[in-house]
């Protein structure tokens, strides 16, 4: 029996929506390269191709009205294997829904490629009538039940409304997208804030500010509006969704982007040393206090504090940080002189701190102090859009961390990724494509290893009953890949042990206990005829 033709099953549509889902990803894969920059520009550009073809199927006017433009891209958009249809709408608002996505289930591997859909409709609709708004109000690839997109053509109607704009200058569609360089504004000002010319390394110097979703380029907008101001700022969300970076960036666009930026987490000082972490003491305040102590406060004079899980700092500590707040003054440990500081304090905390006032657990006065500006950070699983920037940011992070080649994810591991709920966030997202690059020898990583809290690897979806089995199978087929990946290394290194640390950027000892794990003495791999020693 022959293998079935890898061939057989292509047509035009599964050519145009395998070549527009490959070019998404690979726009992400070019240095400095915005990847809605590239959505955007391949939707505009086939905007003017397909109206045109359109126009020709349907022999419409040239000067069409809303009822032709509702027409023409229903047309567009279900020749090319959609299901849209009208649905009735305000004046001045074209209102049209989707039940299938032409990209069938590859739209949630790439959820960018909504915004092809968006700027074929925008420019289409600025050509015709000078100015469009499109707002993507329901989407499939973000696991909606349909697409749902509304195209504002009136000014007057658009106004107050969400969405990207597009306006017509002379015979070029330009694109407004709402916040989209907003990402790049903000870290560009980080770079030059944190690391100005002259500093060492500044000009590569890249901070990681990925905001693809509508949700984080919100909060950079909320950054770039707060950060000039003294206004405290309190920064809620899970563990590893980036509380610190955003504050950072309010440090960094601020006036005190001069000053120093400190950072301490709360909760991993011991109760009894948080009153001279964060205000210092006095020589012989206490046994062992054998010099003076300057706290993170009066290091941080003129600059910005970021105080991280503050819902773990004790109550007889809050009275403290409250009087630092409202007066700027605050004595030492064993001290009785009142000591003046201008600091600015950015908040965290991963609890809800109204719950925690509520159970007389965290003063109400020092909530309502710190609340000034908050920010809200949603989890990483209800913000797809950011995961396909994170993975190319990171890619890129890591080949120059350990100063190896560049990597990329093939189709089943963007299928992996996509699909994965990170409960982990950007830490864990980070961890599970380091941990995929060192162990992935060629350039293309075909699998990620994605593990729950107790470090046991499992799949994202598993039926009742087979968990045991499915474990067993992804932690034999783990040692199969790492015992050839570290044979391959010793066989590159002769036995060196040194450099293959040195290329899989971890340390020689914990090379040495790989090697005892699968019984691979490196000894065996110097001199001649190394090559051969595989079993």
């Amino acid at each position: 029996m022959t293998n079935k033709d890898p061939l057989a099953d292509l047509s035009p549509l599964s050519f145009l929506q395998m070549f527009v889902t490959q070019s998404v990803k690979l726009s992400g894969l070019a240095p400095g390269a915005p990847r809605h920059d590239a959505i955007e520009y391949l939707g505009l550009t086939a905007s003017s191709c397909l109206e045109l073809y359109a126009r020709q199927q349907m022999n419409l006017p040239e000067r069409i009205d809303r009822e032709h433009y509702q027409r023409l891209i229903l047309y567009i958009k279900n020749a090319i294997g959609g299901e849209f249809e009208a649905v009735s709408g305000a004046e001045g608002v074209v209102h049209v829904e989707n039940h299938r996505c032409p990209f069938g289930a590859r739209v949630r591997d790439a959820p960018e490629l909504c915004r092809t859909t968006a700027s074929v409709f925008g420019g289409i609709a600025a050509r015709n009538f000078g100015y469009a708004k499109v707002e993507l109000k329901r989407r499939i690839a973000l696991r909606d039940d349909r697409c749902e997109v509304c195209i504002y053509t009136d000014r007057e109607a658009a106004r107050g409304q969400a969405g990207d704009e597009y306006v017509s200058e002379g015979e070029t569609v330009v694109s407004r997208q709402a916040l989209a360089d907003i990402s790049v504004r903000v870290a560009d000002k980080m770079a030059h804030a944190l690391c100005p010319s002259g500093r060492a390394h500044g000009a590569h110097y890249r901070p990681l500010i990925v905001a693809e979703s509508r949700a984080m380029r919100e909060i950079l907008r909320a950054v770039e509006q707060v950060a000039p101001t003294r206004a405290s700022v309190l920064i809620s969300g899970e563990t590893g969704v980036g509380k610190e970076i955003v504050a950072r960036a309010i440090h960094a666009l601020s006036s005190r982007s001069a000053g120093p930026f400190l950072a301490v987490n709360c909760g991993a000082v011991p109760s009894n040393l948080i009153e001279t972490t964060l205000f210092g003491h006095e020589k012989g305040a206490f046994t062992g206090a054998h010099s003076l102590h300057r706290g993170l406060f009066e290091r941080a004079d003129r600059g910005t504090l970021f105080l991280d899980e503050i819902d773990s700092l004790p109550l007889f500590s809050q009275a403290n940080l409250l009087r630092v707040l409202q007066e700027g003054e605050f004595e030492r440990v064993g001290g009785g002189q009142a000591r003046h500081v201008d600091v600015r304090v950015v908040a965290a905390a991963n609890r809800p701190l109204e719950s925690l006032v509520a159970a007389g657990q965290f003063r109400g006065d020092l909530y309502y102090r710190l609340n000034v500006v908050p920010v809200c950070i949603p989890p990483l699983r209800e913000r797809p859009e950011d995961v396909a920037g994170l993975v190319h940011h990171l890619l890129a992070a890591l080949a120059q961390r350990h100063g190896g080649p560049s990597k990329s994810l093939s189709d089943r591991a963007w299928g992996q990724v996509m699909a994965h709920r990170w409960p982990g966030n950007v830490r864990e997202l980070e961890n599970v494509l380091e941990r995929a690059f060192l162990f992935t020898s060629g350039r293309v990583i075909d699998d990620v290893d994605l593990r729950d809290g107790s470090g046991i690897a499992v799949p994202y979806a598993q039926s009742p009953g087979t968990g045991g089995m499915l474990h067993a199978a992804r932690r034999r087929a783990t040692q199969t890949i790492e015992t050839r990946v570290l044979q391959d290394a010793l066989e590159r290194h002769h036995g060196n042990v040194t450099a293959m640390a040195r290329e899989m950027g971890i340390t020689r000892r914990a090379i040495h206990q790989k090697l005892k794990r699968y019984a691979l003495p490196a000894a065996a791999y110097r001199g001649d005829g190394c090559t051969t020693r595989r079993r």
